[in-house]
Parts: structure tokens; sequence; C-alpha cells
């Protein structure tokens, strides 16, 4: 009998393929050029990209995890990086470029590796391996960190920060990074959020923290008071306002039976404010809307009212003041009230904000970010995003590292000795995990405009003695302790790092058949 027959599906399909060595080398040479795309922006004296959108706007930026959202990338392998720096911004919220430029070094050194005859599989099996033995270098040098360290908070902040702004720019945003986290995270398993509202106009040195939620709204009537202290809240998920009888047709006969529906329309309305009034509430924040006759009668009693809140606000106003969100008026009593301590409106930039602060339950804060243009402004949100994410890991985990490649070197020492004792393949590839680890401060290095033969050998050098936090001085020739001179990072931020370079490597290491549906016409 003849054999089953063999059908070319991607033939058939419309498919476009490449397999073995040529797709290999192709999703290589894609994942690598984003990487060194953003290579030239890491360290304190990285460089910034210029993005120009299809519209025209600009973006200038040296942030990671902003110039590869921003970029248009179609290919595959090349979305694959992208998402490494999607995952390190989710998760740790800094530490995007270390991480991509890492897999991209890996995946340098593994096609050395493989032109020199040994198989991804041996080079998988081998980053694996070494990618789990930097983690627990890595770990052993964690020193701890406490939640009232407020020095060592700054530190990291301005780590995080370095490169990114001018000093002055940095001391400003970090105090207020710090500020916020140690307000948000006094319980690390149940933290708080940090919400940031970027407004154009002034300095950054103007931007400040707001213990509670700034809302971008204006009062739903302009006779309600600009400002109330000692604020009883309400949030009110249902609208303020007459019943409406959506699809429905009523057949008025004469005019007294037109003046019993609106009088009893707005009995119903009064019905509602007077609910809120003998609960006590003289802040009430609506996520629907509030009617004309409503916001009257409550602006006459003297109460804020905002109509049209996001869901989301709602949802950080009762982590701020306590309240509970109620469906409907008709469920709201004391019990369910919040409190504040001021309720103002107040001009930022070109438009009224409602400021809700002075808490009860402050565990939610607002940063208002300021900047004389709207570059200046959404960078420095940028930076500070990225101290906020570098400060609630650092916490999180409880440890930090020192920075300016010296945890990198470390973990490269240690994995050339594991790689001294093994005797197989694998071998090749811990070491040129160790090389790609290294690639690290030697990058730094270039960017600061030093020779990365002479720094790697010096702190090649320096580790060997024992000189654990011996990193890249970016200022000078010769190697600086950077836990002395303040230079810290998360030691979440490395491990994580170090685990996402090894795991996207192996991914695109063991891809050899790519199968591309044709574009139409194709």
């Amino acid at each position: 009998m003849a054999g089953p027959q063999v059908i070319d599906l991607s033939a058939l399909m419309g498919y476009q393929t490449a397999k073995g060595r040529s797709a290999r080398e192709t999703n290589i040479a894609a994942a690598r050029q984003v990487a060194e795309t953003i290579r030239t922006t890491l360290g304190p004296k990285g460089m910034d990209k210029m993005l120009v959108k299809s519209s025209g706007d600009v973006i200038v930026s040296s942030d990671g995890a902003t110039i590869l959202k921003e970029m248009d990338i179609e290919h595959p392998s090349a979305k694959i990086i992208v998402e490494v720096a999607k995952t390190m911004d989710e998760e740790i919220g800094d530490g995007t470029t270390t991480a991509v430029v890492l897999t991209g070094e890996l995946l340098k050194k593994a096609e050395e590796l493989i032109e020199q005859g040994v198989h991804p599989s041996l080079i998988v099996r081998g980053y694996r391996m070494a990618a789990v033995k930097a983690c627990e270098r890595l770990k052993a040098l964690g020193q701890p960190l406490t939640h009232d360290d407020k020095d060592t908070l700054m530190k990291v902040a301005l780590t995080s920060m370095s490169g990114k702004s001018t000093a002055a720019l940095q001391k400003r945003l970090a105090e207020i990074a710090v500020e916020a986290i140690q307000q948000t995270m006094e319980d690390k398993d149940n933290p708080g959020e940090t919400k940031t509202l970027a407004v154009v106009g002034e300095s950054v040195t103007s931007s400040f923290l707001v213990r509670g939620i700034v809302l971008d709204k204006e009062k739903a009537n302009p006779g309600m008071p600009r400002q109330l202290r000692s604020a009883k809240v309400a949030l009110v998920a249902g609208a303020i306002e007459a019943k409406k009888l959506d699809d429905a047709e009523i057949e008025i006969r004469s005019p007294a039976q037109l003046q019993g529906m609106l009088a009893a329309e707005e009995k119903s309305v009064r019905d509602k404010v007077e609910k809120i009034l003998s609960a006590g509430a003289n802040a009430v924040f609506c996520q629907k809307g509030i009617g004309e006759l409503a916001a009257s009668i409550l602006a006459k009693k003297g109460v804020i009212a905002l109509a049209n809140v996001p869901e989301g606000d709602m949802k950080r106003l009762a982590e701020a003041t306590g309240a509970q969100v109620v469906s409907g008026v008709s469920e709201l009593s004391k019990t369910e009230l919040g409190s504040a301590g001021l309720v103002e409106e107040r001009h930022l930039g070109e438009r009224r904000h409602i400021f809700v602060q002075d808490c009860a339950h402050p565990r939610c804060v607002t940063a208002v970010i300021r900047g004389g243009t709207r570059h200046v402004v959404d960078e420095a949100e940028n930076v500070f995003n990225d101290a906020i994410g570098a400060l609630g890991a650092a916490l999180t985990s409880g440890k930090v590292l020192g920075g300016a490649g010296a945890p990198e070197m470390e973990a490269a020492l240690a994995l050339r000795e594991l790689a001294r004792s093994l005797s197989g393949r694998e071998q090749l590839a811990v070491n040129a995990f160790a090389d790609g680890l290294e690639s690290i401060p030697l990058v730094l290095a270039e960017n600061a405009g030093l020779s990365p033969v002479d720094v790697l050998t010096e702190l090649r050098a320096a580790h060997s003695k024992g000189q654990h936090w011996a990193g890249v001085n970016s200022s000078e020739v010769g190697a600086l302790d950077s836990w002395k001179a303040g230079i810290l990072e998360p030691l979440s931020l490395k491990t994580q790092a170090v685990t996402s370079a090894a795991e996207t490597a192996g991914m695109i290491l063991r891809i050899d058949d790519i199968v591309a549906k044709s574009r139409p016409g194709g």
C-alpha cells in the first residue's frame, strides 16, 4: 500500500515560511536590532531618542519602556523583545533597558556558539542553569531595606532617575516619590496607590504630593462652596436626578396632569437630596449624572458635589477617605460616609480641579507633576513613575543592591566558577551568559565615553579581590564603590531582568521554523 499523502499546508493556505538556520538567524537579528536601538540609553550618561509619530507628534525620551512602546515593530521576534520590556515595566516599573540589552547580548553570544557547532538546545539548557545560579548570587548579595529608611529610599529613587533629568529636578521628584511610597506601602502586603496628574505650567520643581486624590473635574453647580474642611464624603454610583423613562410614551391630557408629573419628579429629587443631607454628607461624588435641580439644592445647602466621576477615581476615593460606594442615595447612611480634612476646588494650569486631601486613610495619594511644556511634563511623569516602580519593588522584596554594574560583575564571577565545574558543552553557554552579564557594565562605560576594555579589566580585578560593589565610574577613570556612592537598585529588578532575558533568549533560540501568513495580494 502506498504511504499517506503529505500535503504542504503552507503552500495551500498562502503562508510564507523560513526554516532551520535561516529562521534562527532572522529571529536573532531582529531581536538584537531592538536591543541595539535602546542600548545607548542605558545609564546616567545614556543618550535620548527622538520618536516621530505618523501624526507628526514628537517624543524625546531615554526611557526604554517609553521608546519601545512608541516604536512601530512588525517582526514577531522583535515583538517578543518588546514583551520583555512590557513585563519589566508592569512587574517592576523600571529596568526595562537592562533586561532588553541583556537579552540582545545573550542572543549575540548564542549565535557565536551556534556558529561553533553548539546545538541551540544545549545553549538553552546552559542559560537556564546560569540564570538560576546568577539569581542565587544576587540574592545572597542583597542588603535589607525597611519602610522607614528614607535615606536609602532616596538613593534608590535617584538611581532610577539618573540620566533622565537634571540633578535639581531629580531631587524634587525623588522626594515626592519617597513620601508617596512611604504613605502607600506602610502595609506592603496590601499597598495603596500613587496616582499621577500631569499639568503643564510652572517648573518641575513646583511639583507636589497630595495626601489624597486630585480630580480633573469641576463642581456640579458654580454656587457650591469652593472649600470644605472636615468634610463628610459620600460616594454614590447611581444618578442623583429624576428617574428617566426610557422608550416610554406618556399621554398628557391636561395641564394639571403635567403639573402633577413635574411635582412628582421634583419631590423625587428633593427626597434624594434630603437623604444625602440626613446622612450628614457635605461632599458628594457621583459616578453618574447630577440633575440641575439636585445640584442647585445641594449648592444652597453648602454641599460640594461632582458628577460623572470615573470608576477608577471612585475606588481611589474609597481607599483614601474610607467611604463605601453605594449604588444609590437610598442606601446612604452615616456608616457609609468617609472623611477628608479638606475638599477644595483649585486652579491648576488652565483648568479647575477638586482636591480631596488630609484623608482619614491616605493609602492613595496623588503626585501633581508640573513642567513648562508638554514634552517636559510627559518626561517628568515617566521619570517619576520609574522611581515609584523602583521604590515599590525595593520595599516589596525588602532588599537592595549596589548598582553601576556591580551586581552583574558579581553574578558573572559566580557563573565562571560554575562553568569550571561543568564538563559538557553547557559550560560554554554558562560562560556566554557570564559574558552577557558583563555587557551591562561594558555598555555603561561605552555610554560614558570610557574605554570599555579598560573598565571591564579593572572591574574583574576588583571583584576577584572581593570588592562586591565595585562598579563603573561614569565621571572618571577608575572603579567606584557603588554602595558608598549611593547608587542602589532593587534586588527584584536585577533578578527579574536576568530571568526574563534568559527565558526570552531561550524562546527565540528554540524556534527553527517561521510560518507567516502572506499579506493580501502576496
